[in-house]
């Protein structure tokens, strides 16, 4: 199932996305961002939900051609002065 979603929270261990879609805590999920630093490809688990509001995804596997494009994304948002978040 596709989906796409905001990104409200983004570090190199996981994020939070908004979604209305239910997902259960442990859930494994696909995730495919396509942002100025490239396309980043993640797997993930649902960690925790917040119901109305979205879930909390932890990264369980990166590949190491995504990994310094992730890094170049969270330096670009950390840098932003609004905060921009990519979508999911």
């Amino acid at each position: 199932m596709e989906d796409t979603s905001r990104v409200r929270d983004l570090c190199l261990g996981g994020l939070f996305i908004e979604t209305k879609e239910v997902r259960d805590v442990g859930k494994e999920v696909k995730l495919h961002f396509l942002v100025q630093e490239g396309q980043i490809r993640a797997e993930a688990v649902v960690r925790h939900i917040q119901p109305g509001a979205g879930r909390g995804l932890k990264f369980t596997a990166l590949s190491g051609q995504d990994i310094p494009h992730l890094k170049a994304l969270i330096s670009r948002l950390q840098g932003s002065s609004g905060s921009p978040t990519p979508s999911a």
